[in-house]
């Protein structure tokens, strides 16, 4: 007999480029920590910030979609035997017009119970992730989550939060031209103030792009990235036409256009807090939801 007890929690992170389902078993053992290990991870690029950036609604046929995915994500947890689940939307629905009542209609639809949360929240969240085997503890570290319609920036100093803030800088707004130079500035006015104390800050990075323009450098797991290696790679790319970032380098459809200006916002917090390396430990916000719902359950 093993005293070893597995569950499995999920979290659906709707965000403005894409929505996910990740499903996570929680291995609990006496005397050992609590571990949290990928079971699955469901993507669908609904892309809800082209919506609500450029008309300040979800449209019809994304409302459609959404149902479609919330009810194949509720059946999936089913099959998983989810003991316990939680649903946080992020910038689009919290600046579409008609994002809670869309929120209602899903619950009453597929009895799935959307949050939307805050830009506060989101950092806050990503914040609780588990970074304790990433990072060093005598170390300091910008920690960069970039989405669709925003970025998260958290600066840990030994192993602590010191600052954390949202700002409404992400890649489906870049790509529609809708991020002005004075939000640019307040992003690299916040990094500068933030960092200026700390002789050396290395740069976490977390999102869809930045893992998918690691597992292109081939680089070791746990390994870096410079600073020069990315805007190298930054530079490539933009030689690219859409249709070979697809075809020759074999992104998906929907990441072939935002992989460009989340190396921008990337290469710039760089730049901005004299990072001369990027970590990349593959977590974020859907793990910082897992964590954060299974110790609200065992509190």
């Amino acid at each position: 007999m093993t005293d070893l007890k597995i569950s499995k929690y999920a979290a659906i992170d709707i965000g403005s480029n894409a929505i996910r389902l990740f499903i996570c078993n929680v291995l609990e053992k006496e005397g050992k920590p609590t571990q949290f290990r990928k079971s699955a991870l469901t993507r669908v690029p609904i892309r809800l910030g082209e919506d609500v950036f450029k008309n300040n609604e979800i449209s019809t046929a994304n409302q459609e979609r959404m149902l479609d995915a919330m009810q194949a994500f509720k059946l999936l947890m089913q099959a998983h035997n989810v003991v316990a689940y939680r649903a946080c939307a992020t910038s689009a629905m919290r600046e579409a017009s008609n994002g809670y009542a869309f929120a209602k209609a899903c619950k009453e639809k597929t009895k799935i119970d959307i949050e939307i949360i805050d830009g506060d929240e989101e950092a806050e969240i990503i914040a609780a992730t588990d970074l304790a085997s990433f990072i060093d503890a005598e170390k300091t570290y910008l920690y960069v989550d970039v989405g669709g319609g925003s970025t998260e920036f958290t600066i840990y100093h030994k192993s602590a939060v010191v600052q954390s803030k949202s700002f409404k800088i992400g890649t489906v707004r870049l790509l529609n031209d809708l991020v002005d130079r004075s939000t640019w500035k307040d992003v690299e006015m916040w990094i500068k103030e933030n960092t200026k104390m700390y002789d050396t800050v290395q740069l976490l990075g977390s999102g869809g792009n930045i893992n998918k323009i690691f597992k292109l450098s081939a680089k070791k797991e746990g390994k870096p990235l410079s600073y020069f290696w990315l805007l190298g790679f930054y530079n490539d790319l933009q030689t690219y036409s859409y249709e070979e970032r697809i075809i020759d380098l074999g992104l998906n459809t929907d990441r072939a256009d935002v992989i460009i200006p989340a190396c921008k916002i990337y290469l710039s917090s760089m730049k901005w807090s004299r990072a001369k390396s990027i970590y990349v430990p593959k977590i974020g916000l859907a793990d910082g939801i897992v964590k954060r719902l299974y110790l609200s359950t065992h509190n």
